[in-house]
């Protein structure tokens, strides 16, 4: 038997480990908590309601049958501006009467910022927002209505417990330069992005190599775009997105409990990169979210 003297010595030993688990959970409780905010605000990926591509030339913009850019009715006149695309520049012009705000102020003709330079320039008609996007060469209008029935519908996203054991830590193996890569998109586009290296790691005594990218070298972080053999009985089929600290003394934390679903999870108007080949995973990872199946 034991004696109470080592019984007692056990309980100390694992109460702080206990305590580290549950904080650990909380902690990313808390993270997800937010994210969810972030998912369900006013202007979050939850009120898109339109993603049309412009011409070259003239682009209209209003609530009548047939528009380039079509706004609910009731909210806008039925010819209410016109987009004119030169080159990559995009220009807008209200027209008289439209009632539209550019930026919180009446609407004035103006060259519009895309979201590939940084924040772009927002139109508002009434509830309803619209900014420019870029996509390799093509450029488009992002529509978002935060009535949406699917932001009014959401209840949160599923996921798997939280489990420690999806903390993993990577050894990064970084290229001689980075590497270019073209990243193929849901639209069928594609989106050159920097892979600083490799990150290996093991599961199961099983190697698993991922090869992160970097979006925005001004504020460097990893970006992992994968898939896993979870995509196709639990997780979002498409793949899921993980982000990391850059790399510490060669390495990283990969917190799989952190693995969210893209954006085309919840809108058929996003334009959302697909993992590449080397990141399709032939191991299972459940942690992270799950198909949230809106659509």
């Amino acid at each position: 038997m034991r004696t109470a003297h080592a019984l007692a010595t056990s309980i100390l030993l694992v109460a702080p480990a206990l305590c580290a688990q549950d904080a650990y959970r909380t902690s990313v409780d808390a993270w997800h908590a937010q994210r969810e905010a972030r998912l369900a605000a006013e202007d979050g990926w939850l009120t898109l309601i339109g993603r049309d591509w412009l011409n070259p030339g003239e682009n209209t913009l209003g609530s009548a049958p047939g528009s380039t850019v079509l706004l609910p009715e009731g909210l806008s006149l039925p010819k209410a501006g016109l987009f004119l695309v030169e080159g990559s520049t995009v220009r807008f012009k209200p027209l008289p009467g439209s009632g539209l705000l550019l930026n919180g102020k009446p609407a004035v003709e103006a060259v519009l910022k895309s979201d590939a330079e940084g924040q772009p320039d927002v139109i508002k008609a009434g509830r309803v927002s619209l900014y420019v996007i870029r996509r390799g060469d093509r450029l488009g209008i992002r529509v978002k209505d935060p009535e949406t029935p699917a932001r009014k519908a959401f209840h949160g996203v599923p996921r798997y417990p939280v489990d420690a054991a999806w903390r993993v830590e990577a050894d990064f193996v970084a290229y001689d330069k980075p590497q270019e890569r073209a990243i193929a998109t849901v639209i069928g586009t594609t989106e050159t992005m920097s892979a600083p290296g490799l990150l290996r790691f093991k599961v199961g005594g099983r190697e698993v190599t991922l090869e992160p990218m970097v979006e925005d070298p001004e504020h460097p972080e990893l970006f992992i775009i994968f898939k896993d053999g979870t995509s196709t009985h639990g997780t979002y089929p498409a793949g899921r997105f993980l982000y990391a600290d850059m790399p510490k003394n060669g390495k990283v934390i990969l917190d799989f409990n952190r693995a969210i679903n893209p954006p085309c999870a919840f809108s058929m108007f996003a334009t959302c990169p697909l993992p590449p080949k080397q990141n399709h995973l032939a191991i299972d990872v459940p942690a992270g979210e799950k198909n949230p199946g809106l659509h």
